[in-house]
């Protein structure tokens, strides 16, 4: 998990600067599915595909920040990963925390923001501390948001969220007449960040997995074969691309060219 990006070099937006931006998703969210099942096609023990899965994340943070797409969520770690071997897990916590350590620095300079999503309960103190220390080196960020979803469950969130209205509810700071969408989102973990354009999912997989359910309810999907370790910026640049020619209609119709405007 190679979370941050490069610096980026003279001439990185050459490429941006041809795209019509308001074809260009603002959120990315990516579920990076395939590491393990990568690694064991090649005869390499599913630890390997995480760490070859590192350099995809790495290239998926350059290729936001060239085309200028100001969030990216990735899907790191969902509290079902839990059930996976103690030697796979003691791995991804160590480089996740290796990662956060050696890494920190790049987000000042690059004036990238983290946040985690997820709940905290179950993560090793030494990785809490190391996390908690890299959201507040890098609150000032302006360029980009890079949100990490971290023993995240998205049915857990919004039953966090849930309980957090029924609290205000209990204590007289919110009727049940006032609770709606806007006071539910303002309860997510993602309050604040804009709901993803464009969510992404490796390894073909055909499922949501438990990510950001609330969050996706429009958003355009699109599914590749590769696995997570193998996916790069061409892969990247489609998916941009194939965004850029859909019609958003969130519900409405679609105008018919032929037919002037009433």
């Amino acid at each position: 998990m190679a979370f941050f990006g490069k610096k980026k070099t003279a001439g990185t937006t050459s490429s941006a600067s041809k795209q019509d931006s308001a074809r260009v998703p603002q959120h990315i969210a990516i579920i990076m599915d395939g590491n393990g099942r990568w690694a064991q096609s090649r005869g390499l023990p599913r630890i390997e595909g995480h760490r070859q899965g590192a350099k995809s994340v790495q290239t998926a943070i350059e290729f936001c920040t060239e085309y200028r797409i100001p969030y990216l969520t990735l899907y790191c770690f969902s509290n079902e990963n839990w059930k996976r071997p103690k030697e796979e897990l003691d791995f991804l916590m160590g480089l996740l925390k290796s990662y956060l350590t050696q890494q920190s620095e790049s987000l000042v300079k690059n004036s990238i923001r983290l946040l985690v999503i997820g709940r905290r309960t179950g993560l090793p103190t030494d990785v809490l501390q190391v996390m908690d220390q890299a959201i507040e080196i890098s609150k000032n960020g302006t360029k980009q948001t890079l949100c990490l979803a971290i023993n995240y469950g998205s049915r857990q969130e919004i039953v966090d969220a849930v309980r957090t209205l029924a609290s205000e509810v209990a204590a007289g700071r919110l009727r049940p007449d006032e609770i709606d969408e806007v006071s539910i989102e303002r309860s997510l973990s993602t309050a604040g960040i804009p709901d993803p354009d464009l969510v992404i999912r490796t390894s073909g997989e055909m499922r949501l997995s438990n990510f950001l359910l609330w969050q996706i309810s429009y958003s355009e999907l699109w599914v590749t074969q590769k696995a997570w370790p193998e996916f790069g910026k061409p892969d990247l640049k489609e998916a941009v691309e194939e965004f850029g020619r859909r019609q958003r209609r969130f519900g409405g119709i679609e105008p018919n060219p032929s037919k002037p405007a009433s």
